[in-house]
């Protein structure tokens, strides 16, 4: 909060009328075309010149064209390129100040040259941008792509030229397709001034010097289209759309088509600061209050570790007028950066723009980078919302003046080198990279192992390290062939489930007498190959009768399929709602929550290291043809420190919207008592019969947990109860088992009581349930049909 009321200190210490500046024209505006033999013009109308004027250097050097354009690669500055075999400088003499530095890569084939052994450094002038740099590497990891574009932000001094040298690794080259320079405002994104940025999770403030270097990670229109670096605000920046890293299914809504919306720029954010498409275009969580506060809207970056990075948040609020009607918190890397923002305090008024900077350290055991935001339910704004219109994220150089990273790890992607087919496309053949410098031998002689041994990398990548996790005696690698036998080629008629992972056939597997289930995971799946090791990696060391057994697994071809004991029974879900099965009874469904709740009880502390599983739901378990409850799918399970019960594991956040704990979603600590909140959810569940959430019904009973603890809160519980259960509860039994399940769903974790005394509660439960039929046959004196009059009442 103090923060925020730095901002707006800052913000009205600067007179707020609106500005009509013009976008930004730069002073220096460089477009070289590498390897071009004559001055060129790009598609979107832009002067590309032949770099011959700028070349400065002790090596010759030459220029080629590439093999193949790519359909997503346009002629200039793509198809051509100059290649160095020693160091090479080109040198551009500008004005001082801070200019962006584009360099462009097409690592395709050009003839004679093997563009997977190009490893090679850039500096300029005191900065390292890449070390040991592999621009096939690079384009080739997930998801590939065609060409790169590294944007940096360097400060050019007085009577200082910007000197642009590559430097080839040992036994390699250099090469470049294309140099764009562009000068911009003093303080646009360097020399902001101490006390203007705070240092995530800290009390220090961060002072963002002229000196320093920045290479342009991310940069987004949120809600929006792609915007062009023509389309800009003079600087040729490309803001590109946001979808592809929101994080989980709930993207919250988008609006990118408010042309009528009027964008009033201020001295505090001139018009270049961002074009007004992003400021007419945002991403919200949406109009359902109780959604909104059961998710984050969460966008999640890759970045390279051990860097501070400078993030800057886009707003501008085009539809609400006044303050308090849009109020949420803002957190970056789990941690809140701002408490309570208010888009119309800050900035003052409908329409106009303003942005915040924040720093964030990414230490070296973390690769990712989170932004986060959450309706503040303490302000009582109007609209329990939050929204973001766009989002820059840039690395900040080091102590020593360096911005390279490590090359993606090789084993993401085989290091193969590509060739051009007649359709078009990319084939890859078996031909070994040869030529790193010393530091990267051990990378190379991976490669080497990965090129000879393609195919078998191409099966068992994972498999080789998973597969020693695997009890052999209990876990069996089948063959596709097995697979395709056993599903009649995935006959769509044996499907028995689906789900995000793919679909569940039942089939019989040769030499298994017994039927099976096979899960076939769907290759555009969120769950991933992660996940499917977790799940083998879990159930392979648990046998429990509580627990789903895994039979074995397959993993060649592309596909990843894990095959179980097959569940007759289906899921809990299925005898609980929409469906033509006949409702279950009292004491059956009893039953039924205590055997779930014996095999996550031994999830916890039964088991040789705690287990904590995550994704607790009715489809989740799965019950056997005797009705054995058996708690199922691992993919999402967390392994704890043994005998460290409640210790909290750190992690992202994921699950299934209805059933997860609010406070792992607050804090991403995850325990033993979130997988008890979800169970909690699961007992309402079986007691109401109704979905976790149910959106056809009014905004406060959709999600099952809070509206049955207001009913709890109300003693309005037997007006939700399942219609089916009526008069069939013993009234002792309904008392404790409402308690039970009250008690896990607790808004704080070490409040809700462990599985081993929901297990027992559970069980006092049906003792009571039975004690009650026992009793009123007694009285009914029906001594012959005590087993009868007990049945029927429970």
């Amino acid at each position: 909060m103090l923060f925020l009321i730095t901002i707006v200190f800052l913000i009205l210490s600067i007179s707020p009328s609106i500005t009509s500046s013009v976008p930004y024209i730069p002073t220096d505006y460089i477009l070289l075309n590498c390897g071009a033999s004559s001055n060129t013009t790009s598609y979107d109308g832009r002067n590309w010149v032949a770099d011959d004027d700028h070349l400065y250097a002790n090596t010759s050097s030459f220029s080629s064209t590439a093999s193949y354009q790519d359909p997503s690669v346009t002629q200039v500055p793509y198809m051509t390129a100059r290649f160095f075999r020693g160091e090479f400088t080109y040198k551009f003499p500008l004005s001082p100040g801070p200019k962006f530095l584009r360099l462009y890569f097409y690592p395709n084939q050009y003839p004679g040259l093997d563009i997977t052994s190009s490893f090679f450094s850039v500096a300029a002038n005191n900065y390292t941008l890449l070390s040991n740099f592999s621009a096939y590497l690079v384009s080739a990891t997930s998801p590939p792509q065609a060409f790169i574009v590294k944007e940096f932000v360097i400060t050019v001094g007085k009577e200082q030229m910007m000197d642009v040298t590559f430097a080839p690794s040992p036994n390699s080259f250099a090469f470049i397709n294309g140099i764009e320079v562009v000068s911009m405002p003093a303080n646009l994104y360097t020399g902001q001034t101490y006390g203007s940025l705070r240092l995530i999770d800290t009390n220090y403030f961060f002072e963002l010097e002229n000196s320093t270097a920045l290479d342009t990670a991310y940069r987004l229109n949120v809600g929006g289209r792609d915007v062009l670096d023509v389309h800009d605000s003079g600087m040729f920046r490309t803001w590109n759309q946001d979808i592809d890293y929101i994080f989980g299914a709930a993207s919250g809504v988008t609006y990118y088509d408010q042309s009528e919306a009027t964008i009033k720029y201020t001295e505090a954010t001139p018009v270049y600061t961002a074009p007004e498409a992003v400021y007419k275009s945002y991403r919200s969580m949406g109009p359902n209050p109780y959604i909104n506060f059961n998710y984050y809207l969460t966008w999640l970056f890759t970045v390279d570790s051990g860097f501070y990075y400078l993030v800057r948040l886009h707003f501008c609020e085009n539809d609400l007028q006044k303050v308090n009607q849009r109020v949420f918190d803002i957190f970056i890397n789990n941690h809140a950066a701002e408490i309570a923002m208010d888009v119309i305090a800050v900035s003052e008024g409908n329409g106009i723009p303003i942005y915040i900077d924040y720093v964030v350290w990414v230490a070296q055991s973390e690769n990712e980078l989170w932004v986060a935001l959450h309706p503040n339910a303490e302000s009582k704004p109007e609209s329990y919302d939050a929204v973001l219109n766009g989002l820059e994220i840039f690395k900040l150089n080091n102590s020593d003046g360096s911005l390279a990273a490590p090359n993606p790890r090789p084993e993401t992607k085989p290091m193969l080198k590509q060739k051009h087919s007649k359709e078009g496309r990319f084939l890859k053949t078996g031909k070994v990279v040869i030529g790193a410098t010393l530091s990267s031998i051990v990378s190379i002689l991976l490669i080497l192992s990965l090129v000879f041994w393609q195919r078998k990398l191409f099966l068992c990548r994972t498999e080789s390290i998973n597969r020693r996790k695997v009890s052999p005696n209990q876990c069996r690698h089948f063959s596709v062939a097995d697979i395709l036998t056993a599903t009649n080629n995935f006959d769509d008629a044996l499907i028995i489930g689906r789900g995000g992972f793919g679909n569940v056939y039942r089939g019989h597997i040769p030499g298994i007498q017994y039927e099976v289930a096979i899960k076939r995971l769907n290759s555009k799946s969120h769950q991933g190959e992660n996940e499917f090791w977790a799940e083998i990696e879990m159930l392979s060391q648990l046998r429990y009768i509580n627990l789903v057994s895994l039979i074995g697994y397959c993993n060649e071809k592309q596909e990843m399929i894990l095959v179980y004991d097959y569940m007759v029974n289906g899921t809990l879900r299925d005898h609980l709602y929409k469906n033509d099965n006949i409702p279950l009874k009292w004491k059956q469904r009893l039953q039924i929550c205590i055997g779930a709740a014996r095999g996550l009880e031994y999830l916890h502390s039964g088991a040789v290291q705690r287990i904590i599983h995550r994704d607790v739901k009715t489809t989740n378990i799965l019950l056997d043809e005797t009705w054995v409850a058996k708690v199922s799918d691992f993919g999402l399970s967390k392994m704890g420190p043994v005998l460290m019960e409640n210790v909290p594991i750190t992690t992202k956040v994921k699950g299934t919207f209805g059933y997860m704990d609010p406070e792992y979603f607050r804090r991403l600590h995850l325990t033993e008592k979130s997988d008890v909140y979800s169970f909690g959810v699961v007992l309402f569940e079986v007691l109401c019969a109704r979905p976790a959430v149910d959106t056809s019904l009014e905004d406060e009973e959709i999600g099952l947990a809070g509206w049955a603890l207001k009913c709890v809160e109300n003693e309005t519980i037997e007006q939700i109860i399942d219609p089916y259960l009526h008069g069939k509860i013993a009234a002792k039994c309904l008392k404790v088992f409402v308690e039970i399940a009250k008690s896990c769903l607790h808004d704080v974790g070490v409040e809700r009581p462990k599985m081993r005394d929901v297990v027992g509660m559970l069980e006092f439960s049906l003792e009571l349930q039975e004690a009650a039929g026992a009793k009123q046959a007694v009285e009914a004196g029906d001594t012959i049909n005590h087993a009868r009059t007990m049945d029927e009442l429970v």
